[in-house]
């Protein structure tokens, strides 16, 4: 194959497993503090791409249209609409359901995120269809024979990674993420230090659904469109990224995220004649991994939950 063509391949699969690992460490962070697993997660993704949509309409109705401003404002304005939304379901929906069967909070995560994505189909104007997504980041290319390298995706690409390297700097090196791991490990020890248990698992909630919200405008960005429907398929790849890289492992859920990017380039690339069945292909290879490993690629530790 051709040098070029391979980097493409290359590239697209960085794009999709940096996507895939944002998505993946929030439900790390979701089971590390709770022991739960929200499959509503997908769906704020949705949500939070469609407000950095409605957000941009905004923006321009009141005349503001220097593209820097407009990317900066609608992703701070999805993620901290996300972060909020993440900290209500911890609150009035996983917090309560905190001493019942796991099975019921996964069925009301389940519910919620039907109940969000039903939303958007019914009440966002034209829901129902794909939205274009506007293109605010420079949209110009260099050519090094077959490959093709797009400034909008390298700047997604770097700020994607950013990201993930900012949330292991604040798990590792700061005193909240101390108590987040202090809280993953031992919630009854690490209350007797004094941690507020409640006040972390809301930061917990808001973190992982504000990294949703960013991959889903990252999304948004690449593809220049979104679907009410694009959260089901999102949180799915996501949970299994987590689970195959270790669930309760950021590092794991990190690494599943590009493992499941790869597994759909090396489909693409070995079925170019039925490049739609790339799915197929990664969720089978994933099933094979998962009889393999059972625990993860990445064995949980206690001690190092988060």
């Amino acid at each position: 194959m051709d040098a070029g063509l391979l980097g493409q391949y290359i590239m697209n699969g960085l794009m999709l497993g940096m996507m895939y690992a944002l998505v993946a460490v929030g439900f790390t962070l979701f089971f590390g503090v709770m022991d739960i697993i929200n499959f509503s997660h997908g769906d704020v993704l949705m949500v939070g791409a469609f407000t950095g949509l409605a957000t941009y309409f905004g923006l321009s109705e009141i005349g503001i249209s220097w593209a820097p401003a407009q990317v900066l404002i609608v992703l701070t304005v999805a993620t901290i609409c996300m972060a909020t939304l993440g900290m209500l379901i911890a609150k009035y929906l996983v917090l309560p359901l905190k001493a019942a069967p796991p099975l019921n909070t996964l069925l009301i995560t389940l519910m919620l995120g039907t109940v969000l994505h039903e939303a958007i189909r019914l009440f966002y104007p034209q829901g129902a269809n794909p939205q274009r997504f506007p293109s605010l980041l420079p949209t110009d290319a260099y050519t090094f024979g077959n490959f093709t390298l797009r400034i909008d995706s390298a700047m997604i690409l770097l700020a994607g990674l950013g990201v993930i390297v900012g949330i292991h700097l604040l798990i590792n090196k700061t005193k909240l993420g101390l108590a987040i791991r202090a809280v993953a490990q031992d919630e009854e020890t690490a209350k007797t230090m004094g941690i507020n248990f409640t006040l972390i698992v809301l930061i917990t909630f808001a973190i992982g659904s504000g990294l949703a919200a960013f991959a889903g405008i990252l999304h948004g960005l690449y593809y220049s469109e979104i679907n009410f429907a694009m959260g089901l398929l999102l949180g799915v790849i996501g949970f299994s990224s987590a689970i195959v890289g270790g669930l309760g492992n950021i590092y794991g859920a990190i690494i599943g995220g590009f493992l499941f990017a790869a597994l759909q380039t090396i489909g693409v690339l070995a079925m170019p004649f039925a490049s739609a069945y790339k799915d197929v292909f990664a969720f089978g290879v994933i099933i094979l991994i998962m009889a393999w490993r059972p625990t993860g690629l990445i064995q949980e530790k206690i001690s190092e939950r988060v």
